[in-house]
């Protein structure tokens, strides 16, 4: 992560509520956003972005599975730097456990998932960027939608696969759709770093929030205390996360 964005405390939901930008932004359906017959891939940098990106979104899809081609680039190993409990070795097997029960929270048929896991190094994923777009430019197709981390999202392994995504997109001429999640803690409400003019809100209805919701739930290592150090996942970050809307930029 970008230090100096991480040192104040987290925006709070209610402060993102009085936003005028995010007032302004586009409603969009999720059957607009992924219209049957339409695959949606998702890549996620960290076992949990891709329930904190687009969980309600995935939740929106469910009898869909056949449409979703979902990648995990890292097994978030080093969220825990020096932890004695949360090993990097014990986090490889936890967190993509997590993420598994996280999808069956959704209420999604994980047998039906196209689920690619690429064991990339936490925090070094732009090591690597050059495989993940090939990576990527192999796996996609005509007509797809690529939903990602933005590129401005303050955490460099989102970034690098934000980068990747749209290279790749663009060099095969996909949708891109970039996902804030860490933003939601260092930016303000009226943030000028955010690129608001493609700013559109996805529409969760109720079931799909609740489903989100119970699904964050699932990332135990991540959201409890470790060694008298707070949860790598602020409360007031994830209540931002857990509007009814999910933010794209499209």
């Amino acid at each position: 992560m970008s230090k100096a964005l991480f040192e104040g405390p987290a925006t709070r939901p209610e402060q993102w509520q009085h936003s005028a930008h995010l007032a302004r932004a586009t409603w969009v359906e999720p059957q607009q956003l992924c219209p049957p017959g339409t695959r949606l891939v998702v890549v996620a940098p960290h076992p949990d972005d891709e329930i904190l990106a687009c969980g309600g979104l995935l939740a929106s899809l469910r009898g869909r599975e056949h449409e979703v081609l979902l990648i995990s680039v890292t097994d978030g190993e080093c969220s825990h730097p020096g932890s004695a409990h949360w090993t990097e070795h014990r986090l490889r097997r936890q967190r993509p456990q997590e993420s598994l029960n996280a999808l069956k929270r959704l209420g999604l048929d994980v047998q039906a998932l196209d689920w690619q896991r690429l064991h990339l190094k936490d925090t070094a994923v732009a090591r690597d960027e050059a495989f993940l777009v090939n990576h990527l430019s192999q796996l996609l197709q005509p007509g797809d939608r690529l939903l990602c981390t933005w590129r401005g999202d303050g955490h460099s392994d989102h970034e690098a696969v934000g980068r990747a995504c749209a290279q790749a997109a663009t060099a095969k001429g996909v949708a891109l759709l970039e996902v804030p999640v860490w933003a939601w803690y260092w930016a303000s409400p009226e943030d000028e770093r955010i690129p608001w003019q493609r700013a559109h809100k996805i529409r969760l209805d109720a079931d799909a929030l609740q489903r989100k919701q119970h699904a964050i739930g699932a990332h135990v290592s991540q959201m409890e205390p470790d060694e008298g150090r707070a949860p790598v996942l602020p409360a007031a970050t994830l209540e931002s996360l857990m509007q009814p809307f999910e933010l794209v930029l499209l």
